[in-house]
């Protein structure tokens, strides 16, 4: 009975992987489109823990702060890669306008990634504890107010914002970068 059950374990190890891959009469495109799901996956799991953390639903451990934005930073860093052409479009979400707009589709992710870079940064030298200078106080940071940015206002340098500020401005241009460039799902 144990060597049975035992056995079972050891068959599904090895063949989860298979079961779980995509298949392999899948084309190139198909391969891009699934790992750059997989890593929009990773990165939203990373943002929600940091947001989880600072809003108390989740403890606040120096480490998990630490590897969640070092998640981002590594993710974002190799975003604009994870779109090549002929990858847009159906079964993706990724619209083939950004072949068209890919100039603005590249800044909007440099700049994500200039502040997930910033918020590493900070992760890596995080305190025991979410101290007040980690926090979002006062006015926005970004040279906006809460009913937008204002056009031609000076971009504030994200190491001098705090971590939660930063958490935020990355999922705002998250949110701007699909609005523009991803379809909705059915």
């Amino acid at each position: 009975m144990r060597s049975r059950v035992i056995l079972r374990v050891v068959l599904l190890a090895l063949a989860g992987p298979l079961i779980l891959a995509p298949p392999l009469a899948a084309g190139p495109a198909d391969t891009i489109v699934a790992a750059r799901q997989a890593s929009m996956k990773e990165m939203a799991a990373a943002a929600r823990a940091i947001a989880e953390m600072f809003d108390g639903k989740r403890a606040y451990e120096p480490a998990a702060f630490k590897a969640a934005a070092d998640t981002l930073r590594a993710r974002v860093g190799g975003l604009t890669g994870e779109f090549p052409q002929g990858t847009l479009g159906a079964p993706s979400a990724a619209k083939p306008e950004i072949d068209q707009a890919r100039p603005d589709f590249e800044a909007r992710a440099r700049h994500i990634g200039r502040l997930a870079d910033a918020l590493a940064i900070k992760a890596g030298n995080a305190p025991p504890g979410i101290t007040a200078d980690m926090r979002m106080t006062g006015p926005p940071m970004d040279g906006g107010s809460l009913l937008g940015k204002r056009p031609g206002a000076a971009e504030a340098d994200p190491a001098r914002m705090p971590a939660e500020h930063l958490l935020h401005l990355i999922l705002q241009d998250c949110t701007s970068c699909h609005s523009k460039f991803r379809q909705k799902q059915q």
